[in-house]
This record gives structure tokens, sequence and C-alpha cells, in this order.
């Protein structure tokens, strides 16, 4: 087992990854009063689980999906922590994907300003970003993690066992992730383009997963709330997040299609490096094809480029603001103004279109 640990300027926590890391909770439920969040997916999944280190606490289901990380739901959460009389010495456990992650986190954040909180990812994406490094949100008016707070977990959890139970389109979601990091990160990138099996492979991602945590929590420690290097972990989100909330698609495929766009943008008006570009395309793409493999409509990606207008990365400037890798190992903040940005978007489309 591994274990990583995430220094911020406001807290210390520890992140542990491998088979068995949850047997770190039955420690960690000891000693205090404890809640536990789980959606319905997982609860479902893991009775026994759910017996063994949580028989003694209150455990709120939230129902799956990303359309319940909402204010009520949250509200709901709170009111269940009030009514089991939790107190600040009283801990919380977030067992799920990032949709628990998030609300769950958000919750622990609020209460009584601010409760002890234990991540437990389930999900390949969680495991290799969500989980990590504190972002906690709810969604509000059709716009993303738009209400949030920074608030560090004192434990990550990730043990890929959880893994093994994910659907395909789970296991697509966690990939994109890690697809994410090998725009940034040299050594994952070389990783997944010398991969000459699938890159659905489960154990090869699993084996993967470390080496994404690494460089989260080195980006973390350096920016704990975002005002610079920590932007860089929103590449393809940009383009990803206004492609998922105007079509439902998950949102590893959205951010996917994403990257594909922002990388030829940056190409486009020199910001990337065109043989690296090319490359990371080739690499989105090979995920890309994995089945399921969903195309959006590409004759709505014009409105769907409004929705990128509500981006927490822009400024008061008007222009659209893109996190985007420009050669191996490097990034920058690449922004256009939306008229730019939405016609770029139609003209990449209509190349997509014909091609898919």
């Amino acid at each position: 087992m591994e274990k990583i640990a995430l220094q911020t300027s406001s807290f210390r926590g520890d992140i542990y990854i491998g088979e068995g890391a949850a047997e770190r909770l039955r420690g960690l439920a000891a000693g205090q009063k404890n809640f536990a969040v789980a959606d319905s997916n997982v609860f479902a999944l893991y009775p026994a689980f759910f017996e063994r280190y949580f028989s003694d606490c209150k455990i709120f289901v939230l129902p799956a999906g990303e359309e319940n990380k909402t204010f009520e739901n949250l509200g709901k959460i709170l009111s269940a922590m009030a009514e089991a009389g939790l107190h600040r010495t009283s801990r919380l456990f977030a067992v799920g994907g990032g949709v628990v992650g998030d609300i769950a986190g958000l919750a622990a954040a609020l209460y009584m300003r601010g409760i002890s909180c234990v991540q437990v990812p389930t999900t390949l994406l969680a495991q290799v970003d969500s989980g990590v490094g504190g972002k906690t949100a709810v969604d509000l008016s059709g716009v993303k993690n738009v209400v949030g707070a920074f608030f560090q977990p004192c434990e990550v959890l990730v043990d890929p066992s959880f893994v093994k139970t994910l659907p395909p389109r789970e296991i697509k979601c966690g990939l994109v992730e890690i697809v994410k990091y090998a725009a940034l990160d040299g050594g994952i990138f070389d990783a997944l383009e010398s991969r000459e099996g699938g890159l659905d492979d489960l154990d090869f991602l699993v084996s993967l997963i470390p080496a994404c945590v690494r460089h989260k929590a080195k980006v973390v420690a350096a920016d704990e709330r975002e005002q610079g290097e920590r932007k860089s972990l929103n590449v393809g989100h940009t383009t990803g997040h206004a492609i998922e909330l105007s079509s439902g698609m998950s949102h590893g495929e959205c951010v996917l299609w994403g990257m594909l766009f922002e990388t030829e943008l940056a190409e486009k008006y020199g910001v990337c490096d065109g043989a690296f570009g090319e490359r990371l395309r080739r690499l989105v793409r090979r995920a890309l094809e994995i089945k399921p493999f969903v195309l959006p409509d590409f004759s709505t990606i014009g409105k769907a480029a409004e929705k990128a207008k509500a981006d927490k990365k822009n400024a008061d400037d008007g222009n659209i603001r893109m996190a985007v890798g420009v050669r191996k190992g490097e990034w920058t903040l690449f922004s256009l103004p939306f008229e730019k940005y939405r016609a770029g978007l139609e003209e990449i489309a209509g190349k997509l279109r014909a091609r898919f």
C-alpha cells in the first residue's frame, strides 16, 4: 500500500492507495460519532461493507446521478446530520463516486463550520482525480459545481477493489481523467501512448492511479485554492462541461470531446505545439473509440458553447478560458473571445461530423 501525504497551507491529510486501504476504516470510525453518505448504487452493491464498517452510525443514501447533486439534497444531508446528533468532534465518511464526494464533502465543510471528513472514492474517476484535493460542491441553475468550498479530508482511502464492479462506461470515465493527466505529466503520457493493448484494461488503469494521485497532490499542495497551477487540472473541462450540460452525456465522455475540441483550437491559434497536439489528439481519439462510444450532437455545438460563459475559470472580460497542454509536461491557460470560441467549435464540429 502506498501512502501519499498532502500538505496544504491549511491542512495536512493522507492518501492511502492499494488493496485493503478500506481496512483503515476500522480505526477511523472509532472514538467519535460518525455519519456516512453513499449513493444508491454503491449501497446496493456493497451491503456487507456497510454492515462491517458503519453498522453503528446513520447512513444517508443519496439517489445515484449528477442530477441529484443539488441544494435540496445537501439540505437533506445536513438535516440528517443534525438529527443524528453530530458534534464538532464527529466524522463524516463519503463513500461513492464524484457526486457523493462533492456533496458529502460540502456537507462536512458546512456542518458546525466544518467536521472531520474521510473520502472513500469507489469509481476510477474519483480514485484518480475527484476524491483527492478537497474540492466540494453542488450544482445550481444548470451550472456544475458553482457553489462549493475547498475542504480537505483527513484521509482518502483509494481501494482498487471497488472498481472491479464498475460497468464499462464508468471505467471509460476514469480513463478520461487519466488521459487528462497525460496532457500534463510526461510519464503518464508515455505510459498511455506506448500502451499496445487496450486503454480500457482495468489492471493497466489501476497501475496508473498512484502516478495520477501523486501529480494531483503535488499540484494541490502548491495551489490549494486554484489561483494558478491547479487550473491545469481543468484540461478539457471548459468545453466538456458545456457539452455535458447541454447533452446529458456522461461527464467523462464530454471531457474527452472537450479535450479534442480545445486541443485543436489551441493548435489553430498557435498556443499548442503542433506535433504534440496531434499526438495528444490521437491519444484522445483512442480513448473515445472505446465502447460505449457516444457522439454529441455536433449541430448544436454553438448552443452548447453558451454554457461555457458560466465557467468558473472565466474573468470579467467576456473571454472563454481553457487549460490546454502545449507540449509534453507543459500546459497554459488559453483565452478566446466568446464569438471566436463558438465559431471555432462550430468549425471543428463540422470536420468531426464528416469523420464520425
